[in-house]
């Protein structure tokens, strides 16, 4: 008779919660989350449904939690949210950017150029060995980047590191202007988690997500989520489909993307990255400071409103973000059109440019 397989191999990083049974991880992780996620949904705190999940997610995997969400799910919150995004796009939305094109492409190209400064700056310094800095420092496309870095012999723990940072210090600090822009505005609605569902709508959704979440895996950079988005953006637009998504499954897919934020700070990375975390930090706070800059000059020669410009030039992370904008009151199509932008011009010229600064540094 064989031998008892332990229910969680023991790893390098399996000290603290590393020890427990997966399932009692899991468990542990769902109740912070929902306790979390209630606390900050009471204060008014928008998208408390990813920033609940995203700080458990955290404490579980910097206490040595060894589980990590399958891939297979995150693909699954990168269709739903896609759809949910593509349910809310407006024909008028390309008469605003082509009467705006130059403002909008000099703000994505200005926030990539600072970017890659910091990353050039911290290489310089030494801080960060060979050309890691760099990959890390890309205000987006975290995934195209991780592959260059490690093409390019850098450290992709610590590329990770820096681009994860990033998206937690750019979610946090969206969540609280947010909160803070619409404190004593709102007007508080109960929220029907199970209302009724239009059945042939919602099988209609999740079948055009799904085949063009395939699509978009077939070498298309973030092309889970920017496929699904491109086709049901142009069905609704056009009539064609009607876009209808339950409560229930969009705030699934909120925690789901907060868990896999916050379960990639790992024991091992923060120790790995201790050296670079006060110059990473540094870069983020210039990049946010910058990126506020630029929405101040959108409010000035747009006429676009402050939370609306502020969200829509954050430097990612493009689903986060998401989450945030749909959750307060403001102009979704504008921001998810800046930052669909954003993400294709970086996904294109980002690595390209990456690569010409590191092999001059």
């Amino acid at each position: 008779m064989k031998p008892e397989q332990p229910a969680t191999p023991m790893t390098p990083e399996s000290t603290g919660l590393g020890r427990l049974p997966r399932i009692w991880q899991w468990c542990l992780l769902a109740v912070l989350s929902v306790i979390l996620a209630a606390l900050l949904e009471m204060a008014g705190i928008p998208a408390g449904l990813l920033m609940g999940p995203m700080v458990a997610g955290a404490l579980v995997g910097m206490n040595g939690g060894t589980i990590r969400l399958p891939r297979q799910f995150f693909f699954c919150v990168q269709v739903v949210l896609a759809m949910m995004i593509a349910g809310s796009m407006r024909p008028d939305l390309f008469a605003t950017f082509s009467s705006n094109w130059p403002l909008f492409l000099a703000v994505i190209l200005s926030v990539i150029g600072v970017s890659t400064l910091c990353g050039w700056t911290i290489t310089r310094m030494r801080i960060l060995p060979g050309t890691t800095a760099i990959w890390g420092s890309s205000a987006g496309a975290a995934s195209t980047m991780l592959l260059m870095a490690d093409a390019y012999g850098a450290d992709a723990r610590l590329v990770a590191f820096m681009q994860y940072l990033r998206v937690v210090f750019v979610a946090g600090a969206a969540t609280m202007v947010a909160h803070l822009w619409v404190s004593g505005t709102e007007t508080e609605t109960a929220t029907r988690w199970f209302a009724p569902v239009a059945g042939l709508p919602f099988l209609a959704t999740l079948a055009v997500g799904i085949v063009g979440g395939l699509l978009g895996k077939l070498r298309v950079p973030a092309g889970a989520f920017l496929v699904p988005f491109a086709i049901g953006s142009a069905l609704n637009v056009t009539g064609m489909l009607t876009i209808e998504l339950p409560q229930w499954l969009l705030a699934l897919s909120f925690a789901l993307l907060g868990w896999n934020i916050g379960l990639s700070f790992t024991r091992s990375i923060i120790a790995h990255a201790r050296r670079a975390f006060l110059p990473t930090l540094v870069s983020i706070f210039v990049l946010m400071a910058f990126s506020g800059a630029l929405a101040v000059l959108l409010i000035k020669a747009a006429g676009i409103d402050p939370l609306t410009a502020y969200l829509a030039t954050s430097p990612g992370g493009l689903d986060s973000i998401a989450v945030i904008a749909a959750s307060s009151d403001v102009d979704l199509p504008f921001v998810m059109a800046l930052q669909t932008a954003r993400l294709l011009i970086i996904t294109l010229i980002g690595p390209v440019l990456a690569r010409f600064v590191a092999d001059r540094v």
